[in-house]
């Protein structure tokens, strides 16, 4: 019989918050699809939960160096599963400030933002079993200089797709 197995747990309770939520993250991003037709109401309801908690941990001045580098083609197959499961759900228009230089709007996308913080969280979740510290610093770091805009992006068009009642059924036509 195969037991489960017992996470580490941390200290510092915000810091354990990050490693459950993050575990669950790429936990469900990992099973997105038809098995699991209800994900994307999940990850809207789990990225303002990783939000806050990566905004109230302290920071301690203490950087990791960058994680390992992310396997591009793994990404990018993750990346081309998610476009396709999200279809029209994806992109996304955002305003942009710098009318002046003739740049009225860009465009997003869900599963490139859901994609980056995947990579982000889950290259943290492999070094978190050695140590758990370096793990937060590569989190924090990480967050700082890239995945927090695509966690903002993201949550912004998560919901802008629940104010539609969009975030059904995978694969449905709303």
């Amino acid at each position: 019989m195969n037991a489960p197995i017992k996470q580490p747990k941390h200290r510092d309770p915000g810091v354990q918050q990050i490693l459950t939520l993050a575990r669950r993250y790429c936990d469900w991003i990992e099973a997105a699809g038809p098995a699991a037709p209800h994900w994307l109401r999940e990850v809207a309801l789990l990225l303002p939960r990783l939000h806050a908690a990566m905004t109230s941990v302290p920071d301690h001045g203490t950087r990791a160096g960058p994680a390992n580098p992310v396997d591009l083609d793994a990404r990018f197959d993750l990346y081309s599963r998610l476009r396709a499961l999200l279809a029209d759900r994806d992109g996304y228009f955002l305003a942009f400030d710098r009318v002046q230089e003739g740049l009225d709007a860009r465009t997003g996308s869900l599963a490139d933002d859901l994609t980056d913080i995947y990579c982000e969280l889950k290259a943290g979740l492999r070094i978190c079993d050695l140590d758990p510290r370096r793990a937060l610093q590569t989190w924090l770091l990480g967050y700082e200089g890239h995945w927090r805009e695509h966690l903002i992006d993201a949550e912004r068009h998560l919901a802008m797709l629940a104010a539609a009642d969009r975030l059904g059924r995978v694969g449905d036509r709303d």
